[in-house]
């Protein structure tokens, strides 16, 4: 099938012939953060350069939702429905009330300065997971340099009591991240530096303890290329699907690459939403994209 690079039966069985790429808006300097809002039936995505949050839905297109956005990144939903979004300019996670108005939720940890958290999911005990790496402190333009006080870490974030914990260290840039559908796994983009000798191209899986409060393993589970995993989901059978240089790569639990859906821009994240969950929604740099599948993203528990 034309805009496939088919490696896998099971993936033939996962993407529609009649149900093309399509393109729902451009002009953006660098899409991240889609998630969808089930209840309002429209997409939120950052064009994160020009610092704001925008709107997508079918009935009215593309709009503006928040200007400034405080150069927020990654987001998501917790267990109430309310928008956590990562800020690189705040070096903070932030969260939308009900009411529009705005609470910081973190921004130190052990009396030094987050980063410039970058990506976020919420487990089903309603805690928070969020990767800090360096990224939005090294230019102007996705959030303004700032010195770092710590190294890059992945975190766990109890918002109730609000203790903020480590749960893994050994990273050069903790990026994107997911759980598997039963969330005994987690999955975490490592993507270094990649203007260096030694590029980080690296999807991650951790084992994840009984009581969500540890995390084993963290070996390597796939290696993407060409580009890199920035941010991927996981759909209800336990594939990743990964944003990757030329399209959107979709992995098995067991870390094959079954397919791609080829994208004439580089992916940088990607959601599912809409109809039962079976759009994938695509932010290809400038220009943000969706195909319906034959599978649907991961119901969590």
């Amino acid at each position: 099938m034309d805009g496939f690079d088919i490696r896998d039966q099971r993936f033939a069985n996962m993407v529609l012939g009649n149900a093309p790429l399509e393109k729902l808006g451009e002009g953006f300097r660098w899409i991240e953060g889609p998630v969808w809002m089930a209840d309002w039936n429209c997409l939120l995505f950052q064009d994160l350069p020009n610092n704001r949050t925008m709107r997508w839905s079918e009935a009215d297109g593309i709009s503006v939702w928040r200007t400034p956005s405080n150069y927020a990144n990654g987001q998501t939903r917790d267990r109430q429905g309310r928008l956590i979004a990562c800020s690189h300019r705040g070096r903070c996670l932030y969260r939308t009330e009900y009411d529009g108005s705005v609470t910081t939720l973190v921004t130190h940890h052990e009396g030094k300065r987050l980063n410039a958290p970058n990506d976020v999911v919420v487990k089903s005990d309603g805690s928070i997971w969020f990767s800090d790496p360096l990224y939005g402190l090294l230019n102007d333009y996705e959030g303004g340099i700032q010195q770092s006080e710590q190294p890059p870490a992945l975190y766990r974030l109890d918002p109730e009591t609000g203790d903020l914990r480590v749960m893994a260290a050994d990273f050069d840039g903790p990026n994107g991240l997911a759980f598997s559908p039963d969330e005994k796994r987690l999955y975490v983009a490592e993507t270094g530096d990649q203007s260096g000798p030694d590029p980080k191209q690296y999807l991650r899986v951790f084992d994840v303890s009984s009581d969500g409060l540890s995390l084993r393993g963290g070996d390597i589970f796939h290696k993407v290329e060409p580009g890199y995993a920035d941010g991927f989901r996981v759909d209800q059978h336990g594939n990743l699907w990964s944003s990757a240089a030329d399209g959107v790569h979709c992995i098995d639990p067991d870390g094959r690459l079954l397919g791609k859906i080829l994208v004439p821009h580089t992916v940088s994240n990607v959601t599912f939403g809409d109809r039962a969950r079976s759009r994938l929604f695509i932010g290809g740099s400038h220009a943000l994209y969706s195909i319906f599948l034959g599978t649907r993203g991961a119901q969590y528990p």
